[in-house]
């Protein structure tokens, strides 16, 4: 493959992207299964592909976990600007200041903003962990909107009564989803950090060199 082929230069992100578009589309046909099995059994019509697609039991399964991972990308991006990790690959340097903490320059190649200075230049300094965290608000709003929609459907199914959304904003089973999704993402960011300490992978950027000293920070 030839190293100035769009596919070599944008490898990681196309492979990644299709990923999880495949597993997106394992996730909407298993779960439009497993819901209609619920509602059969429970004397309801079953619902059609385009009705699962808009269902609270989608929504909140797909927003549930989007909304885990962009809160564990904002925190982790923000943490790593001042906390240290002895010996891991994904710390910056216990020396001093690196080239990521030098202010930006002006030059001919450098993005817009650099180049614009002020207001632009200040939001753009930020702009990788705002963008994180306006998307895990748009990811928490939609869970939380599918999470209600899910649990009221399931009410008229006991003939119950529909709850409003300031009364299901304090239900357990709201916070019990989004917990549950919280730790295991702070548990994998944990584990690279410390693994990485100790052990390597040959050929990779989030590994340190395979003779560095475990002591020792890249």
């Amino acid at each position: 493959m030839s190293r100035t082929s769009f596919f070599y230069r944008n490898s990681l992100s196309i492979v990644l992207i299709t990923l999880m578009i495949i597993s997106l589309v394992g996730q909407f046909f298993t779960g439009w299964q497993t819901e209609n099995k619920e509602l059969i059994e429970n004397g309801e019509q079953a619902l059609k592909l385009n009705e699962y697609i808009c269902s609270g039991h989608f929504i909140q399964a797909t927003f549930e976990n989007w909304e885990s991972e962009f809160l564990q990308m904002m925190l982790y991006v923000l943490l790593t600007i001042s906390l240290r990790q002895k010996g891991s690959s994904e710390s910056k340097s216990m020396e001093g200041k690196e080239d990521v903490d030098k202010e930006p320059v002006a030059h001919p190649k450098a993005p817009w903003p650099v180049k614009k200075g002020g207001l632009w230049l200040k939001i753009y300094k930020h702009s990788l962990s705002l963008a994180f965290a306006i998307l895990f608000l748009i990811s928490f709003i939609l869970h939380f909107y599918g999470s209600l929609k899910d649990f009221n459907s399931e009410q008229l199914m006991k003939n119950k009564l529909p709850v409003t959304a300031g009364q299901y904003i304090s239900e357990s089973r709201f916070w019990f989803e989004s917990f549950q999704n919280w730790q295991s993402e702070f548990l994998a960011v944990a584990s690279i950090v410390i693994l990485s300490i100790w052990l390597r992978e040959k050929g990779s950027p989030e590994s340190k060199p395979v003779d560095m000293p475990h002591d020792e920070t890249p």
